[in-house]
């Protein structure tokens, strides 16, 4: 049990700004930390639901509410995937080699399309999130969990481009056997909860996941060669803003259709 509860608590000190208290960060307790990591997303989709919920019963400018739902995730998580989205943008776009794009991955300068990209994903964020309403954000709230249950099994599943990277170093960890079937009875579970609540939306946003995740093992094998910290930081990322995407797409279509 204490092996446990250190892993959860390495799991939310690696992946949040919540506040945890100390560990011993060895081997036998960042064991099982990949199956806690996905609670993180389940406290950033119960703070956005709160958020929607309030935004309900209490009259303020709507800029100002989709903002506040849009850094949500950030001030949660400290920004830690959007660095890898940004390293990945800036090594995809250098057209270099294997080896230089694995370098350029650990750079920590940003480059012209990091910035670039950094902009043109938060105005997408800000525009798909302007667009929905409570019915969508029900469907959403959950995919936070759900993508970084699809995250932790890529760790666990996907070739490793680097031997002495932090994914190498926690998918050596970790109980390998364990946390994929963790992460496939999360994702299960998720897919159920997101088809219970209503199935079209559900599905346009499983669908979104699983195109993502495809592309993502695409991307990571033929570019680099395996996953890396920074590509699982590109994968969730990119997956938490398609699949709103998809949801408020499929919702604009039947509007029209009705």
């Amino acid at each position: 049990m204490k092996r446990l509860i250190n892993s959860f608590i390495i799991a939310f000190s690696m992946y949040s700004k919540i506040p945890m208290p100390r560990c011993d960060w060895s081997e036998n307790n960042m064991a099982y930390a990949m199956c806690f990591w996905p609670w993180v997303g389940a406290v950033i989709g119960g703070l956005c639901w709160l958020w929607g919920v309030i935004g309900l019963h209490v009259t303020m400018n709507p800029v100002f509410f989709t903002v506040i739902l849009l850094l949500i995730s950030v001030f949660v998580t400290g920004g830690i995937h959007l660095d890898g989205l940004l390293d990945t943008a800036d090594a995809m776009s250098s057209y270099q080699e294997r080896e230089r794009r694995l370098e350029i991955l650990k750079d920590s300068h940003a480059g012209a399309f990091a910035v670039i990209t950094c902009v043109v994903y938060f105005t997408m964020m800000f525009g798909v999130y302007s667009q929905m309403d409570l019915e969508a954000w029900k469907v959403i709230a959950p995919c936070f969990m759900l993508s970084r249950s699809l995250s932790a099994l890529a760790i666990v599943t996907f070739p490793k481009a680097r031997k002495d990277g932090s994914v190498a170093a926690l998918s050596r960890g970790a109980r390998t056997r364990r946390v994929r079937i963790t992460m496939a009875v999360y994702i299960a579970a998720l897919a159920g909860v997101l088809l219970w609540i209503d199935p079209i939306l559900g599905t346009a946003a499983l669908v979104g996941a699983a195109l993502v995740y495809w592309y993502y093992h695409h991307m990571a094998m033929k570019h680099f060669g395996g996953t890396t910290g920074d590509l699982a930081g590109w994968f969730l990322s990119v997956c938490e803003l398609v699949m709103p995407l998809a949801v408020v797409a499929v919702q604009i279509v039947m509007g029209v259709r009705l």
